[in-house]
């Protein structure tokens, strides 16, 4: 093969990552600037910006990992929690940095009452991407079936920080007060 069109397949190899890490990085600022908006947003305007965000967080940035996914939700709506998982498990094992992966596996795992790997892919979400509301709603979630209602109320909380017009945080943070567990003191 010529030395020049070595040179080449180098420089356009290269040429393509940049472009990809610049696309990574175009998608990561849009997503902090809707964050953003999504804690001053009213109640009118949050839910759109919440979907907006949501489908920032699916995109793999690879058509099939894209695919794995829909197809693991797919399959979860459908109540099929093990091919769910499958598909999942695929998409994390491909793709170890794509936290909506983990997320999505974690919500599988839980439906189906396998607590401690929903709580686990859930910890990897969060560790890779610390905003993920609803990551923390899940963690919450698992808080209270372990009977940790205290941590539990602390989470719905930070949930709120996030996403202040997050229902089901705000459903079940008003269910443990009432219970007078997650008081401010």
């Amino acid at each position: 093969m010529p030395v020049l069109t070595v040179n080449l397949k180098r420089h356009f190899t290269a040429l393509g990552f940049v472009v990809l890490l610049s696309g990574m990085a175009v998608a990561q600022d849009r997503t902090a600037e809707l964050l953003e908006d999504l804690r001053a947003a009213g109640p009118v305007d949050a839910p759109r910006i919440a979907r907006d965000i949501e489908r920032e967080w699916s995109r793999s940035g690879s058509a099939a990992m894209d695919m794995l996914l829909t197809r693991g939700r797919e399959a979860l709506s459908e109540g099929d929690f093990r091919l769910a998982i499958e598909h999942f498990t695929a998409l994390t094992d491909h793709a170890p940095d794509f936290a909506e992966g983990f997320h999505a596996r974690a919500e599988a795992y839980f439906r189906r009452d396998l607590y401690g790997p929903a709580l686990d892919d859930l910890q990897r979400t969060l560790a890779l991407n610390p905003q993920h509301y609803d990551a923390i709603f899940g963690l919450a979630v698992l808080m209270q079936e372990f009977g940790d209602l205290r941590r539990a109320a602390e989470l719905y909380r930070k949930v709120l920080e996030i996403h202040p017009h997050h229902e089901n945080a705000q459903t079940a943070l008003k269910r443990l007060k009432r219970d007078g567990i997650g008081r401010e003191i």
